[in-house]
């Protein structure tokens, strides 16, 4: 059976899907970009600030799950620009202490509202 996952601590969904669906103890967050939940600001200023956003809206899924990133076993990062790798792949990694998740990271084309990050996981509790 799935649960819907809701939160007003992440960004609202923008299109027809969830913020987080779990089934069983397998939880799948959709994809994050810099939106700011408090303010709906989209902070795309500098890439730092951009990042940490992301991983900021994830965290708040994540507990909306009853999760932490200590949970995660997979990341899908998606980035404008292969580029901003290292800057991203620093931010991203801070999040976690150990045990890191598998994790693909792709450059494409776009991205929603012309980010220039956008990131999702899967947990498992």
């Amino acid at each position: 059976m799935k649960k819907i996952i809701y939160t007003a601590d992440a960004p609202a969904p923008i299109g027809p899907y969830s913020q987080a669906v779990c089934v069983g103890n397998t939880c799948y967050l959709s994809g994050q970009i810099a939106i700011d939940s408090a303010t709906g600001d989209l902070l795309t200023d500098d890439l730092d600030t951009e990042t940490h956003q992301v991983m900021k809206n994830l965290k708040a899924l994540l507990a909306a799950c009853g999760l932490d990133f200590s949970h995660v076993v997979k990341s899908s990062i998606f980035l404008k620009s292969m580029g901003d790798f290292t800057q991203v792949n620093e931010i991203y990694g801070s999040y976690f202490e150990k045990e890191f998740p598998a994790r693909e990271t792709v450059e494409v084309a776009g991205l929603p509202k012309g980010v220039n990050v956008e990131i999702s996981v899967i947990a498992v509790g």
